[in-house]
């Protein structure tokens, strides 16, 4: 939540994502060009996509399902829990269980309250969006629930009120579908060409370019040729708010 156009600060881990230096001011947005900053969650705002990845990777294998890390980086990052049934279903012609995604988010989630951390530099981003008057939003493949979670385990709650948070919950089709993008920028009351998008995965540009979105590409997990059609790349969060104050370089 926010008090007044500042946000409630977190000592140690929790807010100061990595415990870099707050007030990193590496260009300012270009708030004339882009009136709303539309960011993923696993990977750009937290670092779930590792844990996340094991954890269903673990799973699907126990499942009789054989799945390594690296195939659950490549058939599942970015993408909502459905997308798991569907491949399972096209390759096995066996279903999952009735209750496999509650006993995920269960095992997800006790790993997130454990070793779960921001994105380094994040907090920073966030504070000097909200300094610069730059509306901004989550979109994410996730459920409510799991995003939240996420948030409060590490801090960045302090950032992101509850109404700026949307979920393929919330929508007929998730990523790469740009549904999910379309949604938060129609409740944000944006039109998609002035909203640029924060993601890491291949499926998430699909979306946002499918929106008719500036989208940006981050290339800290995901390799930078898996990123096709991204406006513009980036390795670190730091660099994010110059990319944005020169779109389209």
């Amino acid at each position: 939540m926010f008090r007044g156009n500042e946000p409630m600060r977190h000592d140690g881990q929790h807010g100061r994502s990595g415990g870099g230096p707050r007030g990193l001011h590496h260009g300012a947005v270009d708030a004339g060009r882009y009136e709303l900053v539309i960011f993923d969650n696993d990977g750009v705002l937290v670092d779930s996509e590792p844990l996340s990845n094991r954890a269903l990777a673990a799973y699907l294998t126990e499942l009789g399902h054989p799945t390594t890390y690296e195939d659950s980086l490549r058939d599942y990052m970015g993408s909502a829990l459905h997308r798991v049934h569907d491949l399972v279903w096209e390759r096995t012609g066996r279903r999952l269980p009735a209750d496999f995604d509650e006993t995920f988010h269960r095992r997800v989630f006790a790993e997130f309250r454990r070793e779960l951390r921001p994105v380094h530099g994040v907090a920073e981003v966030l504070a000097q969006l909200t300094s610069e008057g730059v509306p901004y939003c989550v979109a994410s493949s996730g459920h409510h629930e799991r995003i939240r979670v996420t948030h409060r385990t590490t801090g960045l709650d302090a950032y992101i009120e509850e109404g700026r948070v949307f979920s393929a919950q919330d929508v007929g089709q998730g990523k790469p579908a740009p549904d999910l993008f379309l949604h938060a920028a129609a409740t944000m009351g944006v039109a998609p060409e002035r909203c640029a998008v924060v993601e890491d995965s291949p499926l998430g540009v699909r979306a946002a370019v499918a929106a008719g979105m500036d989208v940006y590409g981050f290339t800290a997990m995901t390799p930078a040729a898996q990123l096709t059609g991204a406006t513009a790349l980036f390795s670190a969060m730091a660099e994010l708010p110059r990319h944005l104050g020169r779109p389209g370089s």
